[in-house]
């Protein structure tokens, strides 16, 4: 395998590691030895010499290395495909019947950090978010194309976080065909179309496909408003559940203009959907309170810690005029995708919601991440959604 640049921790710093954190932080190095350059592969020791693994090094960033294996062994291509296949394995077993459109690698939560993979019918969209995935681009070029046989492989690697790795924001037809047409997406018996090149993270929200079905299940003859929309991915499961009327705000004019197309896709002429374009934190507030089910699934509110008392205060703003909607007996599917906003915290702000809008509630079911959006129990950061369904009694 010859010599790989190494680092070597402080004493004590190797606590994390030892318990299976993934992540290496630049102020627990003492010393660095060799090549670290961003993307290298490289080695990490404890303070007392003792070998903890092998992973992805980046002197520019905070996370300095992250970790790919912690044994003895050599990442080449046989390595990375095993990581995929095992990937691929749990998709296939618990997804294919039910979706054509599912994420096939998370990042952390499948031992390939910062590699993401969606899968839409015969298209996949990549995102390299790390200089070590970025310097491994080409092979897993290869091995999607060898193991998927795809279409067309196009790169949504836009996302600002690729400038803490140093690296320029990326976007483009990597393999194949042109994609001329979005792409369409069957979940749960819902169809929609899916914008690879241009739409929200790679296109779609794959990670509220098991929240927008359990919607489904409640919604028959139900009064429902959606708030943040989009393309209208609750509320398509919302009229297929057989909901009444349907009621949905979002600030984007082109969003509600894919919502209509949903609609009609979806054969969902017997409800006229209401469409409001605007501020959902200013409309709710002209709402009349006569709603069975409201959807929360606003965008991040604390992208950085030190957003977080911005951020509470929006989401506890946003659930008290939920409150305040909702007849008695009425649901709110109510969710929070910041990092930050950690269970305790995204629960008391929801309580302190009904508190203040004069309602006694119940938590009916805690709602998260789906099967293909695994996450490494070791690494806690790799949590992100967080989702409460309350009655209102």
């Amino acid at each position: 395998m010859g010599t790989l640049p190494r680092i070597t921790l402080k004493k004590g710093k190797e606590k994390p590691i030892l318990r299976g954190h993934p992540w290496v932080f630049s102020g627990a190095v003492a010393r660095a030895e060799g090549d670290l350059s961003p993307g290298e592969i490289g080695e990490v020791y404890s303070g007392d010499g003792k070998f903890l693994g092998i992973g992805q090094f980046n002197p520019r960033s905070q996370i300095i290395l992250r970790l790919l294996t912690r044994r003895k062994e050599v990442l080449d291509s046989s390595f990375f495909r095993g990581r995929l296949l095992q990937a691929d394995a749990l998709r296939e077993k618990e997804l294919r019947a039910k979706t054509n459109g599912y994420r096939a690698v998370n990042g952390e939560g499948d031992f390939l950090p910062g590699l993401i993979v969606d899968r839409y019918r015969e298209t996949l969209v990549l995102q390299c978010l790390t200089a070590g995935m970025e310097r491994l681009k080409g092979l897993f070029l290869d091995l999607l194309v060898k193991h998927f046989g795809p279409k067309s492989i196009y790169e949504r690697s836009d996302v600002s976080t690729r400038r803490e790795e140093g690296l320029p924001e990326a976007k483009g037809l990597l393999y194949g065909e042109e994609i001329l047409d979005p792409v369409e997406l069957e979940e749960y018996g819902c169809r929609f179309r899916v914008d690879v090149k241009e739409g929200q993270k790679t296109g779609f929200y794959l990670d509220q496909r098991e929240n927008r079905f359990s919607l489904q299940k409640v919604s028959h003859g139900k009064k429902v408003l959606d708030c943040f929309c989009y393309s209208g991915g609750f509320s398509v499961h919302a009229g297929l559940g057989g909901a009444k009327e349907i009621t949905m705000i979002d600030s984007s004019e082109e969003a509600l203009e894919r919502v209509k197309d949903h609609f009609t896709l979806n054969h969902l002429e017997r409800i006229s959907p209401h469409l409001i374009r605007g501020d959902a934190f200013e409309v709710m507030r002209s709402l009349d309170s006569d709603y069975d089910i409201v959807v929360l699934d606003p965008p991040p509110f604390a992208k950085k810690k030190s957003h977080l008392p911005g951020a509470s205060r929006g989401y506890k703003d946003l659930n008290l005029q939920a409150f305040r909607l909702l007849k008695r007996e009425g649901l709110l599917f109510t969710f929070s995708c910041s990092h930050h906003m950690n269970w305790d915290l995204f629960q008391k702000i929801v309580f302190s919601a009904a508190v203040d809008a004069g309602k006694r509630v119940q938590l009916l079911a805690r709602r998260g991440h789906p099967i293909d959006h695994p996450v490494d129990l070791s690494h806690p950061e790799g949590e992100y959604l967080r989702g409460m369904v309350c009655r209102v009694l």
